[in-house]
């Protein structure tokens, strides 16, 4: 972001590593969360939080926006929101690797669609077979609904990629993520007051809910923005693709949430679908932020 938000400076690549490893940290805390406030009520603290630090920190002068930057910003927020809502619905019921590798898909499909090289082929086959690895054909083992809500929070991935590139270009990048914050807000905030459990908070809980949107949020878009400045698209999206692999390994570590060697392989082949749409494309798609 600018120098109001970015703590520090690093090299780019390790930038991006950082922000992917702080992403999954956030993740873990709020899997520890969903107990005690649920997802929806997660879903509401990290972003209201979020939106908190970065109003205080880019300090955006809202009455100077014209109505195209509204139109271009509104939508943005909005399914910035509703993606995080799904994806944390999804993380309270599959194990956060899979979660993860599922939501890729949308941004993965976003990358291929359109495409009649030969070379894509394999990508989207390593995708599908992915795909077919982690389902549960016998209908037992991993939570239906939460994989529904994965595939869900990767389409409102993809949208959100080409709605980022409509307000990326109405706003700078920092006022626009800000902003656009602002507006997540409005359809989750309702979803976790309705469930009751924000009300109920303790001053531990406000702790964790504020190094959550750190972690999740505040961190990693100020880090991904200042590496996008002096690294190539394309690099930064084969960076990216590793996340998945590092939010199984971080639920392994940090959560013990145990994969089958099935479910490994169907991450390693999104993973490597990802990096080889990235590395092969002709075009990438610069994302504003992290989900």
């Amino acid at each position: 972001m600018n120098s109001k938000v970015a703590l520090f400076k690093l090299p780019p690549i390790p930038a991006v590593l950082l922000s992917i490893i702080s992403v999954q940290g956030g993740a873990a805390i709020a899997k520890g969360l969903f107990p005690l406030l649920g997802a929806g009520g997660t879903a509401s603290v990290r972003i209201g939080f979020s939106a908190l630090i970065l109003v205080l920190a880019v300090r955006p002068k809202l009455g100077q926006l014209k109505a195209e930057q509204w139109r271009a910003v509104a939508p943005y927020g909005i399914v910035l929101g509703i993606m995080n809502l799904l994806f944390y619905c999804a993380l309270a019921r599959v194990p956060m690797g899979l979660a993860v590798t599922l939501e890729f898909i949308g941004p993965l499909v976003l990358a291929l669609a359109g495409s009649r090289r030969a070379l894509d082929i394999l990508w989207v086959v390593l995708a599908g077979a992915g795909i077919a690895l982690i389902t549960p054909w016998s209908g037992k083992g991993i939570d239906l609904l939460g994989l529904f809500f994965a595939l869900a929070a990767g389409g409102c991935w993809a949208i959100y990629i080409l709605l980022s590139q409509r307000a990326g270009a109405q706003l700078p990048g920092q006022l626009a993520v800000t902003v656009g914050m602002l507006f997540a807000a409005l359809p989750v905030l309702p979803i976790g007051l309705i469930e009751g459990n924000l009300f109920s908070m303790t001053p531990f809980m406000l702790l964790l809910g504020l190094l959550l949107a750190i972690f999740s949020s505040v961190l990693p878009f100020s880090l991904e923005m200042q590496a996008l400045r002096t690294m190539p698209s394309r690099t930064f999206s084969i960076l990216m693709s590793l996340e998945p692999a590092v939010a199984a390994l971080a639920g392994w570590w940090l959560l013990g949430e145990q994969l089958k060697s099935g479910q490994w392989l169907a991450v390693v082949c999104i993973v490597a679908a990802s990096s080889g749409a990235a590395l092969t494309a002709k075009q990438t798609l610069p994302p504003l932020g992290s989900e």
